[in-house]
């Protein structure tokens, strides 16, 4: 019977039966939806068993497919295990690289770098801002920005670039807001969040001695980019923290003004996390070093 099955088919049915969709498991296999579906007829074909409930709304495991997936998942985690602690005798970087990252340019062409210098690597990059957090293990490297301390978890974190930040208004704001001398006015300006403070995370600072400061803020206009937020502080829709680099030209030409407060942005930091294992396929931390030399020749 298993020389009848192919691989492929329950890899299919595993990433169904985990996001509840055929059209989001699609997307993380990197295969068009119709692939997967055939994938799930022939399996349950061959086993001559129904293993989803299909309706317009959702999808459910039949009792077959919840018994098939609790008894095949612990399988095929430790095939997989294997064939990744085989690949660690290999020097070639190899095999499919699964990533999830910000929709960035100068990370798409540190992507594509990285897929010209090794062509035995096979990429899937999924750019979702908020994943379903049963999807996380999937990825073999999440790369995000934070801002302040890391939570704690199972994954490895190493820094790929950072940022020295300021925080910025526009004088047509300053001309019709109280100007923010402490941290603790910003609770009553309005104020522009983006990344980390995206989903109403304070904002966060360094004191004097280094420790981390937040600060909750009033905003009205969140955005998950850098060039967003600063587009809405030169509008005179609020004040930011960005990256001083990424603003230092409009500075300079007297359209952000950066405010003296009494404390200190915190570096806005790009990470690259991967799972904590004892075996790691070469492709992660090779993929994470291609990231930390581009960053370098950047500075």
């Amino acid at each position: 019977m298993l020389n009848k099955i192919d691989q492929q088919w329950l890899k299919s049915f595993h990433c169904v039966y985990e996001n509840n969709s055929f059209k989001r498991a699609a997307e993380f296999l990197c295969l068009p939806t119709s692939n997967v579906s055939r994938h799930i007829a022939l399996l349950e074909q061959q086993l001559d068993v129904r293993l989803f409930l299909r309706s317009t709304r959702r999808i459910v495991p039949t009792e077959a497919g919840e018994h098939l997936y609790q008894r095949t998942q612990p399988l095929l985690d430790k095939l997989n295990q294997a064939i990744e602690e085989v690949t660690q005798h290999s020097q070639e970087v190899q095999g499919q690289l699964n990533i999830l990252m910000p929709d960035s340019a100068e990370l798409a062409q540190a992507v594509i770098a990285f897929c010209n210098q090794y062509p035995s690597i096979s990429l899937c990059c999924d750019t979702s801002i908020s994943p379903k957090e049963d999807l996380i293990d999937g990825f073999d490297v999440i790369v995000s920005f934070h801002r302040g301390k890391l939570e704690d978890n199972s994954w490895i974190a190493k820094e790929i670039q950072r940022w020295p930040s300021v925080v910025v208004a526009s004088p047509k704001l300053l001309q019709t807001c109280s100007k923010p001398f402490q941290i603790t006015d910003l609770k009553h300006v309005p104020c522009i969040s983006s990344f980390t403070a995206l989903d109403g995370t304070p904002w966060v600072f360094i004191d004097d001695h280094g420790e981390w400061v937040t600060q909750r803020v009033k905003s009205s206009f969140k955005v998950n980019s850098g060039q967003l937020a600063k587009a809405g502080a030169l509008a005179g829709l609020g004040f930011a923290i960005l990256p001083a680099e990424l603003c230092c030209e409009e500075v300079e030409a007297g359209e952000l003004e950066i405010l003296e407060l009494e404390y200190q942005p915190a570096d806005l930091v790009l990470y690259a996390f991967y799972a904590s294992r004892k075996h790691i396929a070469k492709k992660v931390p090779a993929f994470i070093k291609h990231l930390q030399q581009r960053a370098k020749t950047k500075q």
